[in-house]
């Protein structure tokens, strides 16, 4: 099953070095990045509002354990948002592509 993964983080390089990490280890088929986003959140009993970047990852069922500790590796954060949806549909094509394209 193809998931996607959700993961945000604090600037343009990180972003970089995160996708292009997790694509050359075949971790995953594609890394979109999306600057300039805004998230709102509570955090240290104070709500918090930070630029980010979004990067929408595309991989497997098979692969998550293995992307989750490769990201958790040379993630800027302590507790990166990292959060996966099922992929129940799509083009047939693109989602063969995804499983056929992780290792």
């Amino acid at each position: 099953m193809v998931k996607l993964f959700y993961c945000t983080t604090d600037s343009q390089s990180s972003a970089n070095e995160l996708a292009a990490s997790i694509v050359e280890q075949q971790l995953a088929a594609c890394v979109n990045i999306i600057p300039g986003i805004t998230s709102v959140y509570h955090w240290n009993n104070e709500i918090q509002h930070d630029q980010e970047w979004l990067l929408l990852i595309k991989t497997t069922d098979d692969m998550s354990k293995a992307l989750k500790e490769a990201i958790m590796k040379i993630h800027p954060y302590d507790s990166p948002e990292l959060i996966s949806v099922d992929v129940t549909d799509g083009l047939p094509d693109y989602l063969q592509w995804v499983q056929d394209t992780v290792k």
